[in-house]
């Protein structure tokens, strides 16, 4: 294969108009079709379609996973990025006025599988995760 495939997820939100000003403004996606119901954004690359779903809670879910002193949240996706664009946006959500679920840090230091991390929960619930490695031939590494 010599193109990576492109990423394509379909998640819910509560409303068009916040996914439209976090994904899009906060995020920097370029905005592709929309209609009524649903918003494509472009994450890097990568089509992620934000679908209206009428009386979706715009709250996290409950469930989380220990891992490395924190509780992930579960749920969740998002990318991984080279790392001067993960610090890029760290400062720009940063700069934005962007709550955290975990702060950017760098977890599992010294180990095999050291990145620099992030969370965040998008206005309807829906958990990100950002993250980059300064050595790539270590995503998957034992």
């Amino acid at each position: 294969m010599t193109q990576r495939p492109r990423f394509h997820l379909a998640f819910p939100v509560h409303d068009l108009a916040s996914a439209r000003a976090f994904y899009g403004e906060l995020l920097g996606c370029p905005e592709g079709r929309s209609s009524p119901e649903w918003v494509d954004f472009d994450l890097y690359g990568h089509q992620i379609v934000a679908h209206l779903v009428p009386g979706k809670a715009a709250a996290p879910s409950d469930d989380h996973n220990p891992v490395d002193g924190h509780e992930v949240p579960v749920p969740h996706f998002g990318l991984i990025l080279a790392w001067d664009d993960w610090v890029a946006l760290a400062d720009r959500l940063r700069g934005g006025g962007q709550a955290f679920v975990i702060e950017p840090y760098v977890r599992f230091k010294g180990q095999v599988g050291e990145q620099g991390t992030m969370f965040l929960y998008d206005p309807s619930g829906n958990a990100l995760e950002f993250k980059a490695f300064r050595d790539e031939s270590l995503i998957f590494a034992k």
